[in-house]
């Protein structure tokens, strides 16, 4: 694995720690995945990976929306 140094404003990057943290992650972790997915790196476990810590922080559902039978079928 290669080092790499980046330069970003102070507020930014204490923002972005904080986001990290919410998340349950670290920046650096956080940066590498975002260059996975820039580069088109993003093997099906990560995409899973992805999926579930989006479902998880909706709780599984969007809180506004409900299964409609008859909107599923409703042809255009």
């Amino acid at each position: 694995m290669k080092n790499i140094t980046l330069s970003a404003d102070e507020t930014l990057i204490e923002r972005a720690r904080t986001e990290a943290a919410r998340r349950g992650t670290s920046l650096n972790q956080l940066i590498r995945d975002y260059l996975e997915e820039l580069a088109g790196y993003r093997g099906p476990t990560a995409e899973l990976d992805r999926l579930r810590e989006l479902s998880e922080r909706s709780g599984g559902r969007r809180r506004d929306w409900q299964f409609n039978r008859d909107e599923l079928h409703e042809r255009s």
